[in-house]
């Protein structure tokens, strides 16, 4: 494995109301949005923190519809060779949802869940001249933590260490709602996963958005149409969190360093 194999390098929305989504969070984590296009394909927003992309935005599918899938936020992580990893998840027990597909310029990617059904998507990316630019892992407006309500957290910890190479960094014991294991990718913090909560109807994976403070991102959140349906909470560490819907009902969370 390559030192990018393993590591989540985009996020992605997928909903019926770009334009309204692009409001929403430019308003909520203080992104700027940017357009991309590419012949024969729908625009593409780019969510940007300091001229940085840092996720994107897209049209929910037509082919989705229908089918019980939400709007809903999705994680790519890199791999070195997305046809190798597809065969790998399903050969362990996950599944591809998507087989691998070009997509010109950019890279190939394929959508794959793991043997409990949360969804990612992998890709391999295209070669570039210079690599595209990062923000600071800690800095507003990037993903600061990857979450997973496995359907089982430690079976999942072992699965995802097998294929991505990631190692379990430390783990917390929560009392009644079980183990959470943080994982790392190449030695830094990345996420966290835990067994789902019986009440939970689905396994998935969700992401943290990186702001300044916690209660004014709230008010945007609820004034902007979002709902809140987990917190405000302190986490170890000291940072604080919420998970969120946004209008059009994608699940998201936010973390900030205070209230």
């Amino acid at each position: 494995m390559s030192e990018t194999h393993g590591k989540f390098i985009w996020c992605e929305l997928m909903t019926p109301d770009t334009s309204a989504a692009a409001k929403f969070y430019s308003s909520v984590v203080g992104w700027t949005t940017s357009e991309m296009k590419m012949e024969g394909m729908p625009t593409y927003t780019i969510f940007e923190a300091n001229g940085v992309g840092v996720a994107g935005l897209m049209e929910f599918p037509a082919e989705l519809e229908g089918k019980g899938i939400p709007p809903n936020w999705t994680g790519y992580v890199d791999v070195d060779d997305v046809d190798q990893s597809a065969k790998d998840f399903a050969a362990n027990g996950g599944s591809v949802r998507r087989p691998p597909d070009d997509i010109p310029t950019i890279g190939r990617f394929a959508v794959v869940a793991d043997p409990h059904g949360a969804v990612l998507c992998i890709m391999t990316p295209a070669p570039m001249e210079k690599p595209m630019p990062e923000l600071a892992f800690d800095a507003p407006g990037n993903i600061g933590w990857r979450e997973l309500y496995a359907g089982n957290g430690k079976e999942a910890l072992a699965f995802y260490s097998k294929l991505f190479g990631w190692t379990k960094d430390s783990e917390f014991d929560m009392g009644p709602m079980g183990v959470y294991y943080l994982f790392a990718h190449n030695g830094r913090q990345t996420g966290g996963m835990m067994t789902k909560p019986e009440n939970m109807p689905m396994t998935f994976w969700c992401y943290y958005f990186i702001v300044p403070t916690l209660d004014a991102a709230i008010e945007r959140v609820t004034s902007g149409g979002g709902k809140v349906v987990n917190g405000p909470m302190e986490v170890p560490g000291g940072s604080w969190i919420i998970q969120a819907t946004d209008p059009q009902g994608a699940f998201f969370c936010l973390v900030a360093p205070k209230r």
